[in-house]
């Protein structure tokens, strides 16, 4: 079969490699169907994430069909379509971070496509606990997009994004498009900024209530406008240059909420005082932690979906010419996926 492998910065290649087995009775074998390119794949590929080991087979955003299990597996079934959850942590772990019912930031997680080989291969087996079935009616196209959707949920959940609450998204990007939907089916009113008109075009047509070109416009100025003096009452950093994480502190109203998803290692320079002074609250968000069933029901009800996001599609043969136009033309590139058939 095929796999998709990095081998050092900027080295990616397409092999033949063996299919892999069921090697317990919880396990499911996937024929992957479709597989998301993320912007950490892009640093993977550009050798520049820090939590990745080379070589490996990338690729975290992946939906598939069930064509094997084993003997012990319940939930699904030979021929069901299926969602994989790429973080996996020991079952029965009892480290902290799992006792705050923070999985997701355990000591002992691996991620698929990042610590372990993930999605971008014909076949993979992954432990039933990882595998979420989905309607059959919902398209891999679609289906692909629960994963950086689980992003969204977790960062709007983290920041107790909800009904009758403003948000400031800065970032426009994917990930950007996809926390204003999420936060407009949960009740928010949401402003989301960028410097690139047809993302922000695009924002507007998924729902935002007020875009900002930050180049033409200040973000400040236009937030307190927007919220009457108020300021907004969750920020999310979907940009996370230390530049726009600094910003959030003058965007954020009294008893806010900030919430950064970049990981950039340079520092930003935040004052105490704002901290103190509107009593803020900053919640990191890394990957998510039980959100597939909300994010796949919302996808079966409708309430979220492709409607544009996914802009190009590429056979696994052709995958460098994928991070070739991601990195190339990235206004072009929304959300690229993989096929294999």
């Amino acid at each position: 079969m095929l796999a998709a492998r990095v081998y050092g910065k900027e080295d990616i290649r397409v092999e033949e490699v063996p299919k892999p087995s069921i090697k317990s009775s919880k396990d499911v074998l996937i024929k992957v169907k479709a597989v998301g390119i993320c912007g950490s794949d892009n640093h993977i590929y550009h050798g520049e994430n820090p939590f990745a080991t080379l070589p490996r087979v990338m690729g975290h955003e992946f939906v598939g069909e069930v064509v094997e299990t084993g003997e012990a597996v319940v939930s699904v079934a030979v021929g069901d379509h299926a969602v994989i959850e790429p973080i996996n942590y020991p079952e029965g772990g009892k480290d902290y971070a799992v006792r705050q019912g923070m999985p997701n930031v355990s000591a002992q997680l691996k991620v698929l496509g990042v610590h372990v080989d993930g999605g971008m291969q014909e076949y993979i087996s992954v432990p039933e606990r990882q595998v979420y079935k989905i309607d059959k009616n919902i398209p891999w196209t679609t289906a692909v997009l629960a994963e950086p959707y689980t992003i969204a949920g977790n960062s709007t959940t983290r920041g107790q994004v909800g009904l009758g609450k403003t948000l400031v998204v800065q970032g426009a990007g994917t990930i950007g498009q996809l926390i204003l939907r999420v936060a407009k089916a949960k009740g928010a009113t949401v402003l989301i900024s960028d410097v690139i008109d047809s993302k922000l075009e695009f924002a507007k047509q998924n729902g935002a209530d007020r875009i900002v070109n930050a180049n033409k416009e200040d973000l400040v100025d236009a937030v307190r406008d927007w919220t009457n003096g108020e300021m907004a009452n969750v920020v999310i950093d979907a940009v996370g240059a230390p530049k726009t994480f600094e910003t959030c502190f003058d965007l954020v109203s009294v008893a806010g909420a900030i919430v950064p998803l970049g990981m950039s290692p340079e520092p930003a320079h935040i004052a105490q005082k704002p901290i103190m002074q509107k009593q803020l609250t900053i919640y990191g968000s890394r990957l998510q932690a039980y959100q597939f069933a909300p994010v796949i029901k919302a996808i079966e009800n409708g309430q979220i979906g492709n409607d544009g996001v996914v802009t190009q599609e590429f056979n696994i043969k052709d995958v460098q010419k994928a991070f070739d136009l991601m990195n190339q033309h990235p206004e072009k590139a929304r959300k690229i996926i993989l096929t294999f058939d």
